[in-house]
Protein backbone atom coordinates (compact mmCIF):
# COMPACT_ATOMS: atom_id res chain seq x y z
CA UNK A 1 0.00 0.00 0.00
CA UNK A 2 2.97 2.35 1.03
CA UNK A 3 4.66 1.77 -2.15
CA UNK A 4 1.35 2.01 -4.36
CA UNK A 5 0.74 5.72 -2.55
CA UNK A 6 4.45 6.51 -3.09
CA UNK A 7 4.23 5.26 -7.36
CA UNK A 8 1.30 7.08 -7.44
CA UNK A 9 2.96 10.54 -5.69
CA UNK A 10 5.98 10.12 -8.21
CA UNK A 11 3.68 10.16 -10.63
CA UNK A 12 1.59 12.95 -10.15
CA UNK A 13 4.67 14.60 -9.63
CA UNK A 14 6.40 14.17 -12.90
CA UNK A 15 2.78 14.54 -14.31
CA UNK A 16 2.52 18.16 -12.94
CA UNK A 17 6.00 19.08 -13.98
CA UNK A 18 5.70 18.15 -17.42
CA UNK A 19 2.30 20.18 -17.74
CA UNK A 20 4.40 23.09 -15.96
CA UNK A 21 7.32 22.23 -19.03
CA UNK A 22 4.73 22.81 -22.03
CA UNK A 23 3.51 26.02 -21.28
CA UNK A 24 7.23 27.04 -20.56
CA UNK A 25 8.44 25.49 -23.68
CA UNK A 26 5.83 27.20 -25.70
CA UNK A 27 6.09 30.45 -24.26
CA UNK A 28 9.98 30.05 -24.64
CA UNK A 29 9.88 29.31 -28.16
CA UNK A 30 6.77 32.43 -28.50
CA UNK A 31 9.51 34.95 -26.86
CA UNK A 32 11.92 33.85 -29.63
CA UNK A 33 10.01 33.97 -32.96
CA UNK A 34 8.63 37.09 -31.31
CA UNK A 35 12.44 39.10 -30.43
CA UNK A 36 13.40 37.03 -34.48
CA UNK A 37 11.02 39.70 -35.91
CA UNK A 38 11.70 42.66 -37.89
CA UNK A 39 9.30 44.67 -35.72
CA UNK A 40 11.52 44.32 -33.13
CA UNK A 41 14.70 45.25 -35.12
CA UNK A 42 12.53 48.74 -36.67
CA UNK A 43 11.70 49.22 -33.23
CA UNK A 44 15.06 49.27 -31.46
CA UNK A 45 16.88 51.07 -34.57
CA UNK A 46 13.72 53.58 -34.40
CA UNK A 47 13.62 53.20 -38.51
CA UNK A 48 11.41 50.94 -41.35
CA UNK A 49 13.17 50.41 -44.24
CA UNK A 50 11.24 50.35 -47.39
CA UNK A 51 12.33 48.95 -50.76
CA UNK A 52 10.55 50.12 -53.65
CA UNK A 53 11.36 50.60 -57.43
CA UNK A 54 10.49 53.85 -59.44
CA UNK A 55 7.03 53.67 -61.90
CA UNK A 56 4.15 56.27 -61.62
CA UNK A 57 2.11 56.58 -60.30
CA UNK A 58 3.33 54.28 -57.35
CA UNK A 59 6.81 56.08 -56.78
CA UNK A 60 8.14 58.81 -58.65
CA UNK A 61 10.19 61.47 -58.02
CA UNK A 62 8.95 65.39 -57.95
CA UNK A 63 10.43 68.22 -60.03
CA UNK A 64 12.64 69.09 -56.65
CA UNK A 65 13.62 65.56 -57.05
CA UNK A 66 11.97 64.45 -53.56
CA UNK A 67 9.87 60.80 -53.92
CA UNK A 68 6.26 61.07 -53.97
CA UNK A 69 3.83 58.61 -54.61
CA UNK A 70 1.10 56.19 -53.16
CA UNK A 71 3.69 54.27 -51.81
CA UNK A 72 5.56 56.99 -50.41
CA UNK A 73 2.32 57.95 -48.79
CA UNK A 74 1.82 54.29 -47.62
CA UNK A 75 5.39 54.04 -46.80
CA UNK A 76 5.14 57.06 -44.35
CA UNK A 77 1.86 56.40 -42.69
CA UNK A 78 2.88 53.31 -41.50
CA UNK A 79 5.87 54.39 -40.10
CA UNK A 80 4.02 57.32 -38.11
CA UNK A 81 1.93 55.20 -36.49
CA UNK A 82 4.62 52.53 -35.94
CA UNK A 83 5.95 55.64 -34.20
CA UNK A 84 9.71 55.51 -36.25
CA UNK A 85 11.55 57.48 -39.12
CA UNK A 86 10.97 56.18 -42.59
CA UNK A 87 13.62 55.14 -44.96
CA UNK A 88 12.92 54.57 -48.80
CA UNK A 89 15.48 52.57 -50.71
CA UNK A 90 15.11 52.60 -54.48
CA UNK A 91 15.96 49.50 -56.21
CA UNK A 92 16.35 48.01 -59.18
CA UNK A 93 12.86 45.65 -59.69
CA UNK A 94 14.61 42.64 -60.88
CA UNK A 95 16.89 42.69 -57.96
CA UNK A 96 14.43 43.76 -55.10
CA UNK A 97 13.18 40.40 -54.20
CA UNK A 98 17.39 39.51 -53.54
CA UNK A 99 17.53 42.96 -52.18
CA UNK A 100 15.00 41.81 -49.31
CA UNK A 101 16.48 38.45 -48.34
CA UNK A 102 19.45 39.61 -48.26
CA UNK A 103 18.39 42.09 -45.41
CA UNK A 104 18.93 45.57 -47.38
CA UNK A 105 15.63 46.93 -46.49
CA UNK A 106 12.87 45.96 -43.93
CA UNK A 107 10.14 45.19 -46.40
CA UNK A 108 8.95 46.09 -49.89
CA UNK A 109 5.80 48.03 -51.16
CA UNK A 110 6.03 48.70 -54.03
CA UNK A 111 2.80 47.68 -56.37
CA UNK A 112 4.08 44.27 -55.88
CA UNK A 113 1.30 41.85 -56.82
CA UNK A 114 1.08 38.06 -55.24
CA UNK A 115 1.98 35.48 -57.38
CA UNK A 116 2.96 31.53 -56.47
CA UNK A 117 6.47 32.06 -57.99
CA UNK A 118 7.50 35.30 -55.50
CA UNK A 119 5.76 33.68 -52.79
CA UNK A 120 7.98 30.59 -52.79
CA UNK A 121 10.89 32.69 -51.61
CA UNK A 122 8.95 35.48 -49.64
CA UNK A 123 5.92 36.07 -48.00
CA UNK A 124 3.03 38.47 -48.32
CA UNK A 125 0.66 40.20 -46.62
CA UNK A 126 -3.09 41.20 -47.67
CA UNK A 127 -3.24 43.34 -49.92
CA UNK A 128 -2.89 46.60 -49.85
CA UNK A 129 -4.42 47.90 -53.49
CA UNK A 130 -5.76 46.45 -56.13
CA UNK A 131 -5.02 47.08 -60.28
CA UNK A 132 -5.41 45.49 -63.02
CA UNK A 133 -3.10 45.71 -66.00
CA UNK A 134 -3.79 46.94 -69.95
CA UNK A 135 -1.94 46.98 -73.33
CA UNK A 136 -1.02 50.33 -74.70
CA UNK A 137 -0.56 49.84 -78.00
CA UNK A 138 0.91 52.08 -81.26
CA UNK A 139 -2.02 53.46 -83.38
CA UNK A 140 -0.71 52.94 -86.86
CA UNK A 141 0.87 49.34 -86.34
CA UNK A 142 -1.59 47.76 -84.76
CA UNK A 143 -4.93 49.11 -86.52
CA UNK A 144 -7.35 46.57 -86.79
CA UNK A 145 -5.85 43.93 -84.57
CA UNK A 146 -8.32 41.90 -82.41
CA UNK A 147 -6.64 40.41 -79.10
CA UNK A 148 -5.46 37.07 -81.16
CA UNK A 149 -3.51 39.24 -83.48
CA UNK A 150 -1.02 40.51 -80.40
CA UNK A 151 -0.03 36.78 -79.97
CA UNK A 152 2.50 36.37 -83.67
CA UNK A 153 5.90 36.59 -84.29
CA UNK A 154 5.36 39.40 -86.37
CA UNK A 155 4.34 41.37 -82.60
CA UNK A 156 7.31 43.17 -80.51
CA UNK A 157 6.41 43.59 -76.82
CA UNK A 158 8.28 45.64 -74.59
CA UNK A 159 8.04 45.79 -70.63
CA UNK A 160 10.12 46.06 -67.78
CA UNK A 161 11.95 43.42 -66.78
CA UNK A 162 11.17 41.60 -63.91
CA UNK A 163 7.68 42.66 -63.58
CA UNK A 164 4.21 41.10 -63.58
CA UNK A 165 3.53 42.04 -67.45
CA UNK A 166 6.61 40.82 -68.56
CA UNK A 167 5.39 37.33 -67.60
CA UNK A 168 2.03 37.97 -68.45
CA UNK A 169 2.84 39.09 -71.70
CA UNK A 170 4.60 36.05 -71.94
CA UNK A 171 2.14 33.77 -71.38
CA UNK A 172 -0.93 35.57 -73.37
CA UNK A 173 1.25 36.18 -76.35
CA UNK A 174 3.75 33.22 -76.54
CA UNK A 175 4.43 33.91 -80.21
CA UNK A 176 5.45 37.56 -79.92
CA UNK A 177 9.11 38.78 -79.65
CA UNK A 178 9.41 40.78 -75.78
CA UNK A 179 12.21 43.22 -75.37
CA UNK A 180 12.76 44.06 -71.64
CA UNK A 181 13.78 47.06 -70.08
CA UNK A 182 14.41 48.56 -66.58
CA UNK A 183 11.65 50.90 -66.66
CA UNK A 184 8.23 51.48 -67.57
CA UNK A 185 9.12 54.67 -69.05
CA UNK A 186 11.62 52.99 -71.10
CA UNK A 187 9.01 50.03 -72.46
CA UNK A 188 6.43 53.40 -73.56
CA UNK A 189 9.02 54.98 -75.15
CA UNK A 190 9.43 52.27 -77.46
CA UNK A 191 5.86 51.98 -78.40
CA UNK A 192 5.64 55.68 -79.40
CA UNK A 193 9.15 55.35 -81.46
CA UNK A 194 7.86 52.45 -83.45
CA UNK A 195 10.08 50.17 -81.98
CA UNK A 196 7.20 47.87 -80.08
CA UNK A 197 3.68 47.00 -81.00
CA UNK A 198 2.64 47.72 -77.40
CA UNK A 199 3.62 47.17 -74.53
CA UNK A 200 1.66 46.47 -70.88
CA UNK A 201 1.31 48.01 -67.57
CA UNK A 202 -0.84 48.45 -64.26
CA UNK A 203 -3.49 51.24 -64.79
CA UNK A 204 -3.48 54.37 -64.43
CA UNK A 205 -0.64 54.36 -66.47
CA UNK A 206 -1.62 52.78 -70.20
CA UNK A 207 -4.13 55.11 -69.61
CA UNK A 208 -2.20 58.45 -68.78
CA UNK A 209 0.27 57.72 -71.65
CA UNK A 210 -2.67 57.09 -73.94
CA UNK A 211 -4.10 60.75 -73.05
CA UNK A 212 -0.85 62.32 -73.69
CA UNK A 213 0.13 61.11 -77.17
CA UNK A 214 -3.25 60.58 -78.58
CA UNK A 215 -2.24 60.79 -82.12
CA UNK A 216 0.26 57.81 -81.70
CA UNK A 217 -0.79 55.60 -78.39
CA UNK A 218 -4.07 53.98 -77.81
CA UNK A 219 -5.48 51.42 -74.84
CA UNK A 220 -6.89 49.04 -77.67
CA UNK A 221 -9.12 47.14 -75.19
CA UNK A 222 -11.48 47.80 -72.28
CA UNK A 223 -10.11 45.37 -70.76
CA UNK A 224 -8.17 44.56 -67.67
CA UNK A 225 -5.79 41.50 -67.46
CA UNK A 226 -4.62 39.35 -64.38
CA UNK A 227 -6.25 41.75 -61.67
CA UNK A 228 -5.74 41.27 -58.49
CA UNK A 229 -4.00 42.78 -55.32
CA UNK A 230 -0.58 44.42 -54.70
CA UNK A 231 0.52 43.07 -51.32
CA UNK A 232 3.96 43.94 -48.39
CA UNK A 233 6.23 41.49 -49.14
CA UNK A 234 8.65 40.42 -46.57
CA UNK A 235 10.81 37.22 -45.61
CA UNK A 236 9.59 34.24 -44.31
CA UNK A 237 9.63 32.59 -41.00
CA UNK A 238 8.17 35.95 -39.44
CA UNK A 239 4.47 35.97 -37.88
CA UNK A 240 4.47 39.12 -35.61
CA UNK A 241 5.62 41.04 -38.43
CA UNK A 242 3.12 39.24 -41.11
CA UNK A 243 0.29 39.87 -38.30
CA UNK A 244 1.40 43.52 -37.43
CA UNK A 245 1.09 44.05 -41.44
CA UNK A 246 -2.41 42.50 -42.18
CA UNK A 247 -3.68 44.23 -39.39
CA UNK A 248 -2.13 48.10 -40.24
CA UNK A 249 -3.79 46.98 -43.48
CA UNK A 250 -7.04 46.52 -42.59
CA UNK A 251 -7.67 49.10 -39.58
CA UNK A 252 -6.02 51.99 -43.24
CA UNK A 253 -8.59 49.72 -45.31
CA UNK A 254 -11.73 49.99 -42.85
CA UNK A 255 -11.12 53.48 -42.28
CA UNK A 256 -10.85 54.72 -45.85
CA UNK A 257 -7.47 55.57 -46.09
CA UNK A 258 -5.83 53.55 -48.48
CA UNK A 259 -8.97 54.23 -50.81
CA UNK A 260 -8.64 57.99 -49.81
CA UNK A 261 -4.50 58.06 -51.03
CA UNK A 262 -5.49 55.39 -53.77
CA UNK A 263 -7.75 57.68 -55.65
CA UNK A 264 -5.50 60.39 -54.82
CA UNK A 265 -2.89 58.91 -57.27
CA UNK A 266 -4.56 57.06 -59.44
CA UNK A 267 -7.67 58.70 -60.56
CA UNK A 268 -6.87 62.33 -59.89
CA UNK A 269 -4.30 64.77 -61.93
CA UNK A 270 -3.87 67.14 -58.80
CA UNK A 271 -0.21 66.06 -58.80
CA UNK A 272 0.48 65.60 -62.21
CA UNK A 273 2.21 68.97 -62.57
CA UNK A 274 4.58 68.45 -59.82
CA UNK A 275 6.59 65.84 -60.68
CA UNK A 276 8.60 65.55 -64.10
CA UNK A 277 7.14 63.66 -67.12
Amino acid sequence: MTFTRRFAGIALASAAALALAVPASAQSTQQSLSSGSVIESIKQEGVIKIGLSIFRPWSMRDLNGELVGFELDVGRELAKDMGVEVEFVPTSWDGIIPALVSGKFDVIISGMSITPQRNLTVNFSDPYAYSGMTILANKAMTEGFSLEDYNSADVTFAARRGATPAAVIADMFPEAELLLFDEDGASTQEVLNGNAHATMSSEPTPSEAARRYPETLYVPFNEAFQAGGEAFALRKGDPDAENFFNNWIGTKTRTGWLKERHDYWFRGEDWKDKVAE
